[in-house]
């Protein structure tokens, strides 16, 4: 008897099969490690480059179909700074291996890329924090990020601390503190996106506004703001 998997990249719609196409469906020019070799890194999408260190995807996706939908829903600058491989896998449901490789490729990155003179990036008001934040306005759930100094306006620190609904993400004055704690900050940058495009801050935005403020002047960590970002566009909550 000879075994044959069943095709798992086929699907029944109105009575008819669809074939889903995958890394392997690519021609051999197309496939991101091939294109590697071929065309150098520099050529490749950071989908793709996640897809090579991955090597394989999951049941559920292929592995550039992961990739893809990784940096698509944390943001490509959101998960550089992501050092809990856990939280990664909770949040976006890939499985716990692959969030551990997510975290060991930015780190090593990290590592190499802070060595260099002048390699941080400074944030010395709202429009450079925007800049650095504006991919936020293509997020189709609310994520709230943080942004953490030290006392030269340097970048030490970017985490996406939540990631809510289409309209709704959750954060507690604990969960934005503990990471300048851990790195040493010496202020923070708030800011979440409205995916609706509503360029308006709601009742409970100035709430948690407020209460990151009170929260902040008992550890002597300064809120510096707290940005809406929709539409491309933002507003300053402070």
């Amino acid at each position: 008897m000879t075994y044959q998997l069943k095709d798992k990249n086929t699907i029944l719609c109105s009575g008819k099969n669809y074939r889903i196409s995958g890394v392997k469906d690519l021609p051999s020019n197309e496939k991101p490690r091939e294109k590697l070799l071929e065309s150098g890194p520099a050529k490749l999408s950071s989908a793709e480059l996640l897809a090579i260190v991955f090597g394989v995807g999951s049941k559920r996706e292929d592995v550039l179909a992961m990739s893809l939908r990784i940096l698509r829903e944390y943001g490509e600058k959101g998960i550089i700074y992501q050092k809990n491989p856990e939280i990664i896998s909770r949040d976006l449901k890939v499985p716990i291996v692959k969030a551990c490789q997510i975290v060991a490729c930015f780190e090593l990155g990290r590592r190499f890329y802070q060595r260099k003179p002048g390699g941080f990036i400074t944030l010395r008001n709202s429009n450079q924090a925007f800049d650095h934040l504006k991919e936020m306005s293509r997020y189709n759930k609310e994520q709230i990020r943080g942004l953490y100094l030290n006392n030269h306006y340097q970048l030490i620190h970017d985490e996406v601390l939540s990631i809510g609904t289409i309209d709704a993400a959750i954060i507690q004055a604990r969960d934005v503190f503990r990471p300048a704690l851990e790195c040493g900050a010496v202020a923070i940058i708030i800011a979440h996106n409205h995916p609706s495009g509503v360029l308006k801050a709601t009742k409970a935005d100035a709430q948690i506004t407020d209460k990151l403020k009170a929260a902040g002047k008992i550890l002597d960590i300064e809120l510096l703001d707290h940005l809406l970002i929709a539409n491309n566009k933002y507003i300053s909550l402070i």
